[in-house]
């Protein structure tokens, strides 16, 4: 493929930008001095989504500094990540998405306990983070976790942007007085 391909440092900035929460897009440079077959964009796709899993969700653009071939698309990519970044999702449509997550995948047991969402509401945004409120916080599996933003990404898009998820116990009413 390409000489360099993705470089450790390459890698090293990538896993700052995705854990500071930033929106990425990741852009292949030199398209032009690579001699394509077919798919040969394809399978430069999977090798740096491969080096990069955790990017999954960042579009990637093939472009060339020095013919200036699709420098134009950049542009419009870079406005479309940073609106998906900043993207706000009302509450009602929020809990949607997550009950008709829960229908087709219910939440995980342990030990006979099952993980009840109650409900979900989204604390900001840059990266869009999303507080779920939980009957018990251990059960909440990483899994599940993906699950649910796998389900947010389907619906809102969010393409570009690392999503967060904080939950948070919520204790049945104690109506005893």
């Amino acid at each position: 493929m390409l000489q360099n391909g993705v470089t450790d440092q390459d890698a090293k900035i990538a896993g700052e930008a995705h854990e500071a929460g930033k929106a990425v897009i990741i852009v292949v440079n030199k398209w032009d001095m690579l001699e394509k077959e077919t798919g040969t964009w394809e399978q430069y796709k999977k090798e740096v989504y491969d080096r990069l899993k955790y990017l999954s969700y960042a579009p990637m653009i093939f472009v060339s500094a020095k013919t200036g071939q699709r420098i134009h698309k950049l542009f419009d990519q870079i406005n479309y990540v940073a609106k998906q970044n900043a993207m706000r999702v009302s509450t009602s449509i929020l809990n949607q998405v997550i009950n008709e997550a829960i229908a087709i995948v219910q939440p995980p047991t342990d030990k006979g306990k099952r993980l009840k969402i109650y409900y979900g509401t989204q604390a900001s945004t840059k990266p869009p983070t999303f507080v779920i409120f939980v009957n018990q916080k251990e059960l909440f599996h990483f899994s599940y976790e993906r699950y649910l933003i796998n389900q947010m990404r389907k619906e809102f898009g969010l393409e570009g942007t690392p999503v967060r998820i904080i939950v948070r116990e919520k204790k049945e009413k104690d109506n005893s007085y």
